[in-house]
């Protein structure tokens, strides 16, 4: 049975966007959700709300497959595994582990559905790491007719299908790589200098097979994280050896985030830095995240610690991460390495809106592209020219979905601009 109701006045999981649509359809079955796209003028999948903005809306319908049979398969021969788009990576994760199998990578959250994370490019860290959306093998979705379409690697438009921002149709099941379980240890340095950070940026993201840096441009770059899969702690001569769990943010307590002080764990429960069970991060937030070329990545660093008064007031951290690059159009590591500058703000969206531009004019000389589901105020005109296979995907869109069934205020201010 369908179920159909008058959309609520539910939010983005910080409470930072109120969804406008007028229905939300949350169908039990593949044929249901089918003949609900087809039947509909405005559609758009709803995932798990972890946006920060109108991305996931419509100004017509949303759907919900949270209610379909995720029907996990694993393909140990090809090492892969297919299953239901709404299912979140901290529920693919133990499944998989529990069956001998992993992922490549996790993001800091394991509460997002896979669905969201691979169409936004969405990412966790490591020089050799790709971003979420670079483990995906196939994908199968629903157009706007109401029919299937599977896309494979190889296929012609597979690159510009991963990474689609919900402009081409409604994900059903994705099929992910996998690789053998493994397990994962993390350790904290704190009290880094901005002389070892900046001296030998390469040095300290290689250390481990997942670095983050959390800062806030202050007078000490902050702490460094290390996750590894080597038994040994990294040595490393910066910064001081944390001796009792660290929260990201200064001052939190860090009962929420996964174990640290090098005790071994499952890789689901060490590469991300929240655990499951527990309400992710902050909530009451807004966040931004830019991308630059690894090349830049020193002087990205030292024009963001130029704004560290106008940051002050309202940044509770920022998170450095490395990202290995891609072939998928508008993925934000398309054409090479990346460093991303995750940014954490209290929720002020007014005084977060008047200094996204000062970030972004900052970042602009080093090519910084935006996450694609957090703030930011980059033109359309500068995303064409950040991204080169943009207009291989309108064109890719405007075949999928001509009438513009899946385009919402987000596509139309961004990479479909009218």
């Amino acid at each position: 049975m369908v179920t159909r109701r008058a959309a609520e006045p539910g939010t983005t999981w910080a409470g930072t966007h109120t969804y406008a649509a007028a229905n939300l359809y949350t169908p039990d079955t593949l044929d249901e959700a089918r003949r609900i796209v087809a039947g509909s003028t405005h559609i758009r999948a709803l995932g798990s709300r972890h946006s920060f903005h109108d991305l996931a809306d419509s100004p017509g319908d949303l759907i919900s497959m949270d209610r379909l049979d995720p029907d996990l398969r694993i393909d140990a021969e090809a090492r892969t595994v297919t299953f239901g788009a709404a299912v979140r990576y901290g529920d693919l994760a133990t499944a998989l582990d529990e069956a001998g199998w992993a992922l490549g990578a996790m993001a800091s959250l394991p509460h997002i559905s896979v669905a969201g994370a691979t169409a936004t490019a969405t990412h966790g860290s490591g020089d050799r790491t790709g971003n979420l959306a670079s483990a995906v093998v196939a994908l199968e979705l629903i157009t706007a007719d109401g029919e299937l379409l599977t896309l494979r690697r190889g296929d012609p438009d597979f690159p510009g299908a991963v990474v689609h921002l919900g402009a081409l149709g409604v994900v059903t099941r994705i099929t992910l790589a996998l690789e053998p379980r493994y397990q994962v240890r993390q350790w904290v340095r704190r009290e880094v200098p901005w002389e070892d950070l900046l001296g030998d940026f390469d040095a300290i993201t290689s250390a481990a097979q997942s670095v983050s840096v959390f800062t806030r441009f202050a007078e000490i770059a902050g702490r460094v994280w290390m996750k590894s899969r080597e038994e040994t702690e990294p040595d490393v001569p910066w910064g001081v050896r944390a001796a009792v769990e660290q929260h990201p943010i200064d001052g939190l307590d860090p009962v929420n985030c996964t174990d640290q002080l090098g005790r071994p764990g499952p890789w689901y429960d060490r590469l991300p830095h929240f655990r499951m069970g527990f309400t992710p991060s902050v909530g009451a937030e807004i966040q931004s995240e830019y991308l630059v070329p690894r090349a830049h990545a020193v002087a990205a660093i030292t024009a963001m610690r130029g704004l560290d008064e106008q940051l002050a007031p309202v940044l509770q951290v920022s998170e450095i991460r490395t990202i290995a690059g891609d072939d998928l159009w508008l993925s934000s590591t398309e054409g090479g390495d990346r460093v991303a500058f995750h940014l954490t703000f209290a929720r002020e969206p007014d005084a977060v809106r008047a200094l996204l531009p000062r970030i972004e004019d900052a970042l602009d000389p080093f090519d910084a592209r935006p996450h694609w589901g957090k703030w930011f105020t980059t033109s359309p005109e500068r995303l064409a020219a950040l991204y080169p296979r943009l207009g291989d995907f309108v064109d890719l869109a405007g075949r999928l979905d001509p009438h513009g069934c899946f385009r919402n205020d987000y596509l139309d201010r961004t990479v479909l601009p009218r």
